[in-house]
């Protein structure tokens, strides 16, 4: 088995090193574009795919790539990665009381003769009303500056929540390992593995 995460996210590397696989991480390179008449699963779904399909170019042989993404929006509004503190203040203050919607996709690609397989995964997160100073707190404790919405919801983020309503839980950190052991399942990864086989790659 040649699994590779078509990622630099230490998120998404961090939650595939749950499921005991050995892998290797490389960078898909693609341009996240942003075209109009796609909907907000329908960019996750087309960048998860473009992603492994860019990865899987220069491998050769026997191989599983593994590629993700996710939109996160507030009504219409796509919201990207903060960047910078008073970025991510906005998008708090944006979001409080509301609603924040996310779809996560993940893609598995294993042969150049069919298309990757794909699940799309939405999860809702129903913020509770933020004062100005818990918010200045927050940003200043948790630096959600490379996460959309602004909050990492694994740390200190959760206390900002209300309720969050999705099938997998992952999703919301950026892979959802719930449709990901599904669809490595039927690539023929039999998870989970044991120990012996994923120390020698099956």
């Amino acid at each position: 088995m040649n699994l590779t995460l078509a990622s630099t996210s230490p998120y998404r590397r961090r939650l595939l090193e749950r499921l005991c696989l050995p892998f290797t991480c490389v960078d898909p390179a693609i341009e996240e574009s942003i075209r109009e008449e796609e909907s907000a699963s329908e960019r996750a779904s087309r960048l998860a795919t473009e992603k492994a399909s860019a990865a899987a170019k220069p491998l050769q042989g026997d191989a599983i790539i593994i590629g993700s993404d996710q939109v996160a929006c507030l009504d219409t509004q796509i919201l990207h990665k903060p960047g910078t503190r008073e970025a991510a203040e906005r998008q708090l203050a944006a979001s409080s009381g509301q609603t924040v919607h996310f779809w996560t996709a993940v893609s598995v690609w294993t042969s150049p003769d069919r298309p990757p397989t794909q699940r799309v995964v939405p999860c809702e997160v129903k913020m509770r009303a933020l004062s100005a100073a818990e918010i200045t707190r927050y940003v200043a404790l948790d630096q959600p500056l490379d996460c959309a919405g602004s909050f990492k919801w694994e740390s200190l983020g959760i206390t900002l929540f209300e309720a969050i309503r999705t099938d997998d839980p992952t999703a919301l950190e950026g892979l959802p390992l719930i449709a990901l052991g599904e669809l490595l399942r039927e690539a023929g990864i039999p998870l989970p593995l044991a120990a012996q086989s994923a120390q020698h790659g099956l």
